[in-house]
C-alpha cells in the first residue's frame, strides 16, 4: 500500500509548517518592539518580497534603520531652537543681529544705483523741509515789512521749481556739455561780479555790495554762481593736465588754477562778504586735495589763505565783533552778540520734539534773518533736536553719496567735479550750523538747498544735478537703468504690463 505511505507524513510536516511560522511571526513582532519607537509608521514591503503569513508587509533592507536615524536626529534637536556650534555654545540664527543687519546694509549700499536715489532722495527731501520751514519762519518778518504772509515763501517755491528744472536739465546732460559750459560760465561770471562793483549798478544789501537787481522783486548774486563756475572750470583744467600727465609739476597744479580762484576772492572780498570767500577756499583746497597735492604745497597754500584772512578779520570792526561772540551765552554790551545768544536760546527751547510747527517765539522779532542764515535754529525750536538731527543726516547722506560718487569714476573730470561739488554743499552746510551752534562766527552763508534765496538754491540744484548726471553715467549704473526701462517693440525688453499678462497664477500648493 504504497499511496498510504506516501500521503502519512503530510498532515505532521503542515503543522511543523504552522508551527514555524507562528514562531517567526512573534520574533518579528518581538524585535520591532524593542528596535524601532512604537510611533514610526511602518514602511512598505518591497515588491515581491515574502514575509511569513499574518506578520503584514516587510520594510525593505536598510529603510528602516535609516527611518529610526533620522527620527532620532529630530529628536535630538527640536524644531525652532538654533543648532549648537562645534564648542557647545549656541549661536544666533543666520542673518539675524548686528552682523545681519550689517551685512545686508553693505550689500544695499554696494548695488550700482544707491548713489543716485540716495542723492535725488536727499536733495528733494531737503528742499521740501525747506520750503516748508522758510513759510513757518518768514510769516512774522513779511507782515513786518507789510507784505503778504506768503510773500518770501513764494518766491521761494518759485525758485525751487525753476531750481528742479534745472536740475533735471543737468542730470540729463551728457559730460562733454558739462565740460563745454565750463568756460563760458566763467567768463559771464566774472563780468557780472565786475558790474556789481560798478556804483549805480551794484546794490548793497546788510553792508555787503554783492548784488544785480533784476527788476520788480529780484535780484541776483553772481558770487554765488562763481562757486559753480570754479568747480567746472577747475575740474575742467585738472582734467586736460591730468591727461596730459602735467599735475607731477608744481606750476601746472597752481597755474593757472589759484590766480583765478584768487581773481574770484578779490572780487567777492570787494564786495564785503567774508563768508562765500570762504566757501569760495574750500572749493579750491578740494580741488588741490583731489589732485593729491604734495602736503608742503598743500599747508603753503593753506597758511597764505590764513593769513589773507586774519588780515581781513581785524581790519574789519563787524568781522572782529562776530569772532568775538564765538561761545557766548549774553548778548553782552550794546547788544553785539544779539543774533548768536538768541539762535542758542532758540535750539534750547525745543527740546526733543519742538513746540511744533508755526509755534516758534524766536521769530517774532527776536531773532534776525530767521528764514536765511538762522532757519536751522527755528528748526530746532520748532521741530526740535529730531528735526535737527534729520537735517544734518540728510546732508550727511548728500556727502557721503558726493564722496562715492568720487571715488568709484575712472573720468577724472567728473572726480574733480563731484567731489568740488560735495565740498561746496557739505563746507556751506557746516559753515552755516556751526555759525548757528556758537562754535563757528556768524559768516552769514545759507544752509545750502534749505534757507530762503533763489540766488543760492538755483546753482546749487544745478550742481546736485551734475552729481545725478555723474552717478548715471556709471558703468553699473548704466546697465541697471537700460535693464529697467522698457522697449516696446524688440525682444529684449519688457513692460510691466506684458509681464504681468504672461505670469499665470498658480494654485497655492504648486511648486
Amino acid at each position: 500500500m504504497p499511496a498510504d505511505d506516501t500521503a502519512a507524513p503530510a498532515p505532521a510536516l503542515a503543522r511543523a509548517r504552522a508551527a514555524a511560522d507562528a514562531l517567526a511571526v512573534r520574533l518579528t513582532a518581538a524585535g520591532r518592539r524593542l528596535a524601532a519607537p512604537a510611533a514610526l509608521p511602518r514602511p512598505p514591503a518591497a515588491a515581491g518580497a515574502w514575509a511569513p503569513a499574518g506578520a503584514g508587509p516587510r520594510p525593505a533592507p536598510g529603510l528602516a534603520r535609516r527611518t529610526r536615524t533620522t527620527a532620532l536626529r529630530k529628536a535630538a534637536v527640536p524644531r525652532g531652537r538654533p543648532r549648537t556650534r562645534p564648542s557647545g555654545t549656541p549661536g544666533p540664527p543666520r542673518g539675524s543681529g548686528v552682523r545681519g543687519l550689517y551685512e545686508r546694509a553693505r550689500r544695499a549700499w554696494d548695488r550700482p544705483l544707491t548713489a543716485y536715489y540716495v542723492i535725488l532722495g536727499a536733495s528733494m527731501l531737503i528742499t521740501v523741509l525747506g520750503l516748508v520751514m522758510v513759510y513757518s519762519a518768514s510769516i512774522i518778518k513779511a507782515l513786518e515789512l507789510s507784505l503778504p504772509a506768503t510773500y518770501f515763501f513764494r518766491k521761494q517755491f518759485l525758485a525751487a521749481v525753476i531750481g528742479a528744472a534745472l536740475l533735471l536739465f543737468a542730470s540729463r546732460m551728457p559730460v562733454r556739455l558739462h565740460r563745454a559750459l565750463a568756460y563760458p560760465l566763467l567768463v559771464v561770471t566774472v563780468f557780472l561780479m565786475v558790474l556789481v562793483q560798478v556804483p549805480g549798478i551794484g546794490h548793497a544789501v546788510n553792508g555787503n555790495q554783492n548784488w544785480l537787481y533784476l527788476g520788480g522783486p529780484f535780484q541776483l548774486q553772481p558770487s554765488e554762481f562763481g562757486k559753480l563756475a570754479l568747480i567746472l572750470w577747475g575740474a575742467d583744467l585738472l582734467a586736460r593736465k591730468q591727461d596730459k600727465r602735467l599735475l607731477t609739476q608744481w606750476k601746472h597744479l597752481l597755474v593757472p588754477l589759484v590766480p583765478v580762484a584768487f581773481l574770484l576772492l578779490g572780487l567777492i572780498m570787494l564786495g564785503g562778504d567774508m563768508g562765500t570767500a570762504i566757501i569760495l577756499t574750500a572749493i579750491l583746497f578740494g580741488l588741490l586735495w583731489l589732485t593729491g597735492a604734495p602736503t608742503r604745497l598743500f599747508a603753503g597754500v593753506l597758511g597764505v589763505a590764513a593769513v589773507i584772512g586774519v588780515v581781513l578779520i581785524r581790519g574789519s570792526a563787524n568781522r572782529m565783533a562776530r569772532v568775538a561772540c564765538l561761545g557766548a551765552t549774553d548778548p553782552g554790551p550794546g547788544d553785539a552778540c544779539w543774533q548768536a545768544v538768541h539762535g542758542i536760546y532758540a535750539l534750547a527751547s525745543g527740546g526733543w520734539f519742538g513746540s511744533g510747527l508755526g509755534a516758534s517765539v524766536e521769530k517774532w522779532g527776536q531773532l534776525p534773518e530767521p528764514h536765511t542764515d538762522f532757519i536751522f535754529a527755528i528748526t530746532g525750536e520748532e521741530l526740535g533736536l529730531a528735526g535737527t538731527l534729520s537735517v544734518l543726516a540728510l546732508f550727511a547722506a548728500l556727502g557721503y553719496a558726493g564722496i562715492r560718487v568720487a571715488g568709484r569714476t575712472e573720468d577724472p573730470f567728473v572726480r574733480y567735479a563731484a567731489g568740488g561739488v560735495t565740498t561746496w554743499i557739505t563746507a556751506q552746510a557746516v559753515v552755516n550750523i556751526g555759525a548757528v551752534l556758537g562754535l563757528l562766527p556768524i559768516a552769514g552763508v545759507p544752509l545750502p538747498l534749505f534757507s530762503y534765496g533763489g540766488s543760492a538754491l538755483l546753482p546749487t540744484m544745478f550742481a546736485v544735478g551734475l552729481l545725478i548726471a555723474f552717478a548715471r553715467d556709471e558703468p553699473a549704473a548704466k546697465a541697471a537703468l537700460a535693464g529697467r526701462e522698457p522697449r516696446f517693440g524688440g525682444r529684449t525688453g519688457v513692460s510691466w504690463m506684458s509681464m504681468r499678462r504672461r505670469v499665470k497664477k498658480r494654485p497655492s500648493g504648486e511648486r
